[in-house]
């Protein structure tokens, strides 16, 4: 079951690089649009999911169902406007810094503790951050906040999950995601709207199944194993989404930026660990 489990994590996380690279490769699209698309076509298959499974589409928890969604759609809506100002990877592992903030925010209304062999590794994390910025002159001040603005929000996103437990489906969250983000995106987009042309209506819809697969395969992993026993297999997006960057669109990154990512990433991967053996 580990070796399905950590198979789902891998199609997961390369779907959700294909994600990245496709939203870096739409930047000539405002950010609220890809929102609206990505949500939008990924509705194409919650629903009929639902529907076929008879599952309630209204959920049993509305009021968190909803708060959920919206701190989502915002976390969404600033990691995009983060790719397309910083290189991919630099993106993606500063987003990654979530659990940090989830950790805080758990002290507070979850009332759990951290320990403090964490806080040193949140540390670690936080000045692979500080090397990306303070070292790297082409990384963007704004594209950074836009970035770190993800991760609290997400990190937040976390504790909505939690509180939210087992009394919903996991498919009706995402679908309550998927459809507040496409009304908030829409409506957000409407006084800055570009068309799609030709094969770019090719490369919005396919943010829609890219990114529901993405979501379709981490579930399948968590309904077999324990979150813990393949947590760290999340941080493969941040390496597949560096070799894409590479690969397709001739990112380039310095030692110094990677040294930063790397940094961020053994932070978190050591604070998985030790959350690992403290269960």
């Amino acid at each position: 079951m580990l070796k399905k489990a950590i198979l789902y994590m891998v199609f997961s996380t390369i779907s959700f690089a294909l994600l990245n690279l496709l939203v870096k490769h739409l930047k000539g699209f405002n950010a609220y649009e890809l929102v609206f698309f990505r949500s939008i076509g990924s509705l194409f298959f919650t629903f009929p999911f639902l529907i076929k499974n008879k599952l309630p589409i209204l959920g049993n928890n509305q009021k968190m169902l909803i708060g959920r969604s919206v701190v989502g759609f915002l976390a969404m809506s600033f990691f995009f406007l983060a790719i397309h100002n910083l290189p991919m990877a630099s993106a993606v592992s500063i987003r990654y810094t979530a659990p940090i903030f989830a950790a805080f925010f758990a002290i507070f209304l979850l009332k759990e503790k951290l320990y403090a062999l964490q806080v040193l590794f949140f540390i670690i994390s936080f000045l692979g951050v500080i090397i990306l910025k303070g070292f790297q002159t082409d990384i963007s001040l704004l594209g950074l906040l836009f970035a770190l603005l993800s991760a609290i929000l997400t990190g937040l996103v976390f504790i909505y999950i939690r509180k939210i437990g087992k009394s919903e489906h996991p498919v009706v969250v995402v679908n309550y995601f998927m459809v507040v983000s496409t009304i908030l995106g829409g409506l957000m987009s409407i006084f800055n709207w570009k068309t799609p042309q030709g094969i770019e209506w090719l490369w919005m819809s396919a943010m829609g199944i890219v990114g529901y697969f993405g979501q379709y395969f981490m579930t399948k992993a968590l309904q077999i194993v324990e979150s813990n026993k393949i947590a760290s297999f999340y941080y493969l997006e941040v390496i597949f989404t560096l070799l894409l960057g590479l690969f397709f669109i001739n990112e380039s990154y310095t030692w110094i930026s990677v040294l930063g990512i790397s940094l961020i990433l053994i932070g978190l991967i050591l604070n998985v660990l030790y959350r690992k053996s403290k269960l």
